[in-house]
């Protein structure tokens, strides 16, 4: 079992480095970057990555680029931001001395994200499964414009993995709300008029609290206190704020 380890940048200066070291057990590193203006490609070249460039097509495109121009069949992604647990290197380890035909044809880790210096457990964050580790001749990167996925071909065989991915994506609550405004409301709304989701005015007066609710009552984000309160407000802000944009495009259309 060969691995490719894929990661795609855009100015991750500061995370290149850790994400390669977190993945140098594979057969290869491949990062794609896309025209960064930083030291992202010098650094992942020294580490021995190798490096391609390629102007920016969106997520899932990005992602599945580096899938076709991988040098093995299996590939395991990581993003700049996320680093793998001893626990999950295991198991990879494990796999990786693995008969083929006693391999699934693609395996899922649950995903422990870290906010305001502690591991997030609640509001919805954890264990956060992500399909990250697959065959390429049996799944592909899907089509989704934000929170993209992996998507297995009919009759594919998932299993999970011990251990956890570490994400490191939020660095304090104004980083959140910044990716929030300039990613995730944008994109999510590009999202929702893609699938033919329309709002209203209720929906969008409703959309926000609902989302606190959900996030800090029903999913347990009360159990992480300050910075699980901060998420449910930030919840909130993104519920409303993508409700609001999609109103705007569904009009414009």
């Amino acid at each position: 079992m060969k691995i490719t380890a894929t990661i795609i940048t855009f100015n991750e200066g500061e995370n290149i480095r850790a994400a390669c070291e977190s993945v140098a057990w594979a057969d290869e590193i491949l990062v794609v970057d896309s025209e960064s203006t930083d030291a992202t490609r010098d650094i992942a070249n020294d580490l021995g990555a190798r490096v391609l460039i390629n102007s920016w097509p969106g997520f899932s495109k990005q992602k599945q680029f580096a899938v076709d121009a991988a040098a093995n069949d299996w590939i395991f992604s990581l993003d700049a931001d996320e680093r793998i647990s001893p626990e999950l290197q295991s198991s990879i380890d494990e796999l990786r001395e693995t008969e083929e035909s006693q391999l699934a044809d693609g395996y899922r880790v649950s995903r422990r994200a870290f906010y305001m210096g502690r591991w997030i457990k609640g509001g919805g964050w954890y264990p956060d499964y992500q399909l990250r580790l697959f065959n390429r001749r049996r799944g592909h990167w899907g089509d989704r414009v934000i929170h993209e996925s992996v998507v297995m071909d009919k009759g594919g065989r998932v299993m999970t993995l011990h251990g956890d991915l570490l994400h490191y994506s939020m660095r304090d609550p104004d980083h959140h709300r910044r990716m929030i405004e300039e990613r995730y409301a944008p994109l999510g709304a590009e999202q929702m008029l893609k699938e033919g989701k329309r709002t209203s005015t209720l929906q969008m007066t409703i959309a926000g609290p609902l989302a606190f609710v959900r996030s800090f009552i029903l999913k347990g984000g009360f159990r992480d206190g300050r910075a699980g309160l901060r998420i449910a407000k930030l919840a909130a802000h993104h519920a409303s704020l993508k409700h609001s944009l999609l109103h705007r495009l569904q009009n414009r259309n």
